[in-house]
């Protein structure tokens, strides 16, 4: 089986430090055995190089500072040989059997997008089982913060987490946007929504598998939560605007959810400000800038 399918997996680090090597030899301890591994490092200045170096297989890609988990991400897919993408933070450890689970799931279903069972560290806690939109229009981690008790079976769904997600190369080449896979726009946070959405409405389909089981960190971005929190507000409206029409049915989601939540962060949060001018000013791929990580 090995031989006929080519994994590519990615990861992104930004001073991913030790979490790293973890990563790296739950990787190379797979029990299906065709697949390359491709580093971005986004301008590390830990000892990320440092270990690294004891992983001499793993294609390097360095950027001089951090230009952000979509553009870093679009970067390795391009340099990539697989079938099949992988994306994988450097805070995830993958069970012996992830990737041969995932092949397997690749021979029964036609879908182009997997997710796995993501738990957390404690081995029993769910992270993340796919992504769901709340009544709320929020977008969320299935089942995350639940014991796992094998409930969340086989399925159809809306997209992956991009903490963990297997892609057909041929999907993201079909829904790449202004020569994109993942929308650059986005930085960091909400990019996998975006992708799975645009796969979604040209006909691509998401399935859970599982069987393929791993474990999640969380936080290997290494951002101060002031500065998830404003991407996190902002990356929200960016999917709102490009994936969906604002209509009247709107109103009371930004009345009960949205305001409140305004307010609150203009009282606590300094990035408010810069979030709102940026939304104001959103358009879909006319808004293109590199952002400071201040």
């Amino acid at each position: 089986m090995d031989g006929d399918l080519l994994i590519s997996v990615i990861i992104v680090g930004y001073n991913a430090g030790r979490q790293l090597s973890f990563c790296l030899d739950s990787i190379y301890n797979q029990s299906y055995g065709n697949f390359e591994v491709i580093f971005v490092n986004n301008g590390s200045t830990d000892d990320t190089e440092l270990i690294l170096k004891l992983y001499p297989e793993v294609k390097l890609i360095n950027n001089k500072q951090n230009e952000g988990f979509c553009f870093a991400n679009n970067q390795g897919i391009n340099t990539a040989k697989g079938t099949y993408i992988f994306t994988l933070n450097s805070d995830v450890v993958l069970d012996r059997n992830f990737l041969m689970e995932m092949r397997n799931a690749l021979e029964f279903s036609k879908a182009a997008l997997f997710a796995p069972k993501m738990l957390k560290k404690d081995g029993a806690t769910i992270d993340s089982t796919g992504l769901i939109l709340s009544r709320f229009y929020r977008f969320l981690d299935r089942g995350s913060g639940s014991i796992d008790n094998g409930q969340n079976p086989s399925q159809e769904i809306l997209g992956p987490c991009a903490a963990a997600a297997l892609y057909s190369k041929e999907m993201l080449e079909d829904i790449k946007y202004d020569g994109e896979y993942f929308d650059e726009d986005f930085f960091f946070l909400g990019e996998d929504f975006d992708l799975a959405w645009r796969a979604k409405k040209r006909g691509w389909k998401t399935m859970f598998v599982p069987q393929a089981i791993c474990y999640h960190q969380r936080n290997s971005s290494n951002f101060n939560s002031r500065f998830r929190q404003y991407l996190s507000f902002r990356n929200r409206s960016f999917l709102l605007i490009k994936n969906w029409k604002i209509d009247t049915k709107y109103f009371p989601v930004f009345i009960l959810y949205d305001l409140p939540r305004f307010i609150y962060m203009l009282c606590t949060n300094r990035y408010t400000w810069r979030a709102l001018y940026e939304i104001i000013r959103y358009t879909p791929k006319r808004s293109r800038k590199r952002y400071s990580l201040c």
